[in-house]
């Protein structure tokens, strides 16, 4: 089991290595000066071998069946990973059976491996919500000052496209990045309020709606854009400032709900490999019963800590 775990590892990095070396060589191609020397583009999309890529589209197509709203495309998208759902769903299920194959090797139970197995696809999920949460965040608290910066160089005499150019110059990652994807939409022909939409759309962030609406409803009615700016960054700095401090209030139950739901698991897993002997019984009979009941019981305590301490400002 074991050294299939390790093939299976090897493949799951080569995929990677190929997506990623990819991406690399398709972001140098784009970032060339027009006309600056020939590049052959067929070396930048050259593709993987005929198992990797055959694979991929079948669960590419089978992710597209089930998916037809594009959901995990737009989490994928969100959470910055340069991957395709199907390459995703491949990764996932490659890393599934390592860790099934290392937990039923080490605990000498393949009912565990199952589990590991069965789990997998929850543990990505819950990676690609962090991901993307913690981008968010990132964003929310870059964009009061970016907003700010807006507006100033509108007041010194810039466009509203020159100002967010300069603003993607001085920004950090998110912010710089999903800017700068308006600017090149921009760039392409699209109109600037358009892209902003778009942008909102991607990010579901509730201030960056209210932004974009803001500006649209200025340039049908007219008015000082930068004073309109300045406004709502100020409101969007004290938004941020109380849900901050609600984040602070609410740390204590957050923190208990991760240890007292991977306490039980960690000591179950921990004990199985130990002393296995001691919990043989729970094998047998209606001990598999007793540990779906625990393990239901774990999550709806999770769930509910998490309900009472996620607050919306």
């Amino acid at each position: 089991m074991l050294l299939v775990g390790a093939g299976l590892a090897c493949i799951v990095v080569t995929v990677l290595g190929r997506v990623y070396r990819r991406e690399e060589q398709l972001s140098e191609i784009l970032d060339l000066p027009y006309g600056d020397r020939d590049v052959a583009v067929a070396s930048a999309v050259d593709e993987n071998s005929a198992i990797v890529e055959n694979l991929s589209g079948f669960a590419g197509k089978v992710v597209e069946s089930l998916d037809d709203k594009g959901a995990l495309r737009a989490r994928l998208e969100r959470a910055r990973i340069p991957m395709r759902p199907g390459e995703f769903v491949i990764v996932v299920g490659c890393t599934g059976a390592v860790a099934g194959a290392f937990l039923a090797a080490i605990t000498d139970r393949w009912l565990l491996g199952a589990v590991a197995l069965a789990v997998t696809p929850l543990v990505a999920k819950a990676v690609l919500d962090f991901r993307v949460v913690r981008r968010r965040k990132k964003f929310e608290a870059q964009f009061p000052d970016a907003l700010t910066l807006i507006a100033s160089s509108l007041s010194a005499g810039h466009t509203f496209l020159r100002s967010i150019q300069m603003m993607t110059e001085e920004a950090e990652a998110p912010l710089s990045e999903e800017f700068g994807r308006v600017v090149n939409e921009t760039q392409l022909g699209d109109p600037l309020i358009d892209a902003l939409e778009r942008m909102a759309s991607r990010l579901e962030i509730r201030d960056l709606d209210w932004v974009v609406q803001a500006i649209r409803i200025q340039q049908n009615v007219g008015g000082r854009l930068a004073e309109l700016l300045h406004t709502l960054a100020d409101f969007i700095r004290a938004r941020e400032e109380i849900r901050r401090e609600v984040q602070v209030l609410t740390a204590e139950g957050r923190i208990s709900a991760w240890i007292l739901g991977a306490l039980p698991v960690f000591l179950f897993l921990f004990i199985s490999v130990s002393d296995p002997e001691y919990v043989e019984p729970l094998y047998n009979g209606w001990g598999p019963v007793w540990l779906a009941g625990s393990a239901a019981s774990v999550a709806g305590g999770i769930l509910i800590i998490r309900r009472m301490v996620n607050l919306e400002v």
